[in-house]
This record gives C-alpha cells, sequence and structure tokens, in this order.
C-alpha cells in the first residue's frame, strides 16, 4: 500500500468519532487538508504523511513507536516534531504558553524545511479554520479555546509566522500571514 494512502487509513481509524472544537466538523478534515496543503509545498510522501498523522499521537492515543512501525523513522520524525508535551498531570490552560513556546523554539532552532512546511500545513488549515469562525462570532471565537486571551494568540501565531519566513516564496505561507493579519486586524 502506498505510504499517503496507508496513512490516511491509519488516520481516519484514530480519529474516528473525533470532532473540531470550532465548528464540530469530523476532525479528520483538518489533517487532511493539512495534507493537501503540504501537498503544494513538497511531493515527499514522507511529509504528506506526517501530515495525515500529525495529531494522533497527541490527541489520539497513538505512540510514536507505532508510527515508526507502520511508517518509518523519517514519518516518526516529523510527527514527533509537532507532538506537544501536554502534561497530563496539569490543565491545557495552565501549560498553553509553555506549549507554544517549545513548540516556536523547535521552529526557530530546525534546519530541516520539512518540520516547517508540516507546521505551516497545519497551523494554515488552523487559521482557515479560525478566520470563518472568526467571521460569524468576532474575538468571542476565542472562548471555545484552552487560551482565551487573543493578544496570546497573536503572539503565538504571529511567532509561527516568523519561525517559517524560510517559506515565504510559498503561497501556502503567504495565504497563512495573510489570514492572521486578517484575524488579528492589520488588514
Amino acid at each position: 500500500m502506498e505510504l499517503v494512502t496507508k496513512a490516511t487509513i491509519f488516520a481516519v481509524k484514530a480519529h474516528d468519532g473525533m470532532k473540531r472544537k470550532t465548528n464540530k466538523n469530523p476532525y479528520i478534515l483538518h489533517p487532511m487538508e493539512a495534507a493537501s496543503i503540504a501537498g503544494t509545498m513538497s511531493e515527499s510522501q514522507e511529509l504528506i504523511a506526517a501530515a495525515l498523522l500529525h495529531d494522533v499521537v497527541e490527541d489520539a492515543g497513538i505512540t510514536a513507536e507505532q508510527i515508526e512501525t507502520e511508517f518509518g523513522k523519517r514519518v516518526a520524525e516529523l510527527v514527533s516534531s509537532e507532538t506537544e508535551n501536554k502534561r497530563a498531570d496539569l490543565p491545557a490552560d495552565a501549560t498553553w504558553e509553555l506549549r507554544k513556546q517549545e513548540a516556536i523554539a523547535l521552529l526557530k532552532s530546525t534546519s530541516d524545511m520539512d518540520v516547517k512546511k508540516l507546521y505551516l500545513s497545519d497551523k494554515l488549515s488552523n487559521m482557515r479554520s479560525f478566520y470563518r469562525e472568526w467571521k460569524l462570532l468576532g474575538d468571542e471565537m476565542w472562548q471555545k479555546f484552552n487560551q482565551k486571551d487573543k493578544e496570546k494568540q497573536e503572539w503565538y501565531y504571529r511567532s509561527i509566522a516568523d519561525a517559517t519566513s524560510e517559506l515565504s516564496d510559498f503561497d501556502a505561507w503567504q495565504e497563512y500571514t495573510f489570514l492572521v493579519e486578517k484575524i488579528f486586524g492589520r488588514v
């Protein structure tokens, strides 16, 4: 079976029954969109598979070891780069800022463009969803999230743009920064 096909089936099963926070759509639509975005920046089957799988460790109870066994070391490395340490013993809102600082530090320090492309693919998918929700609810939409402070959300999403600026020639990065500006008030 092709790697992307196998990753699609695996992700569909792992996210079965899960819904998005904002619009309650089936969760699987998010990793599928992230994979589609990744495919606009690279033909790497490993990167596209990682985009499909990027939330299975963090949100679906799959281990990094399972990903490596099923999809190989490179896909597992990429998925792990995108997986936050949620610190299950603490409330998510208490660890939000620390988790985001760790993600930004990784993005700033890595020279692996696939890690940056994966992260951008995920966050652009989120931005598209946020923009649709923001048009309906305005800043009230942040109340649906662990971090309800719009200024902290803005810091995080602008930091992602800065940390992935090497990708600025890609339409995905340009769309991402456009949506950040729309949502956070500069356009």
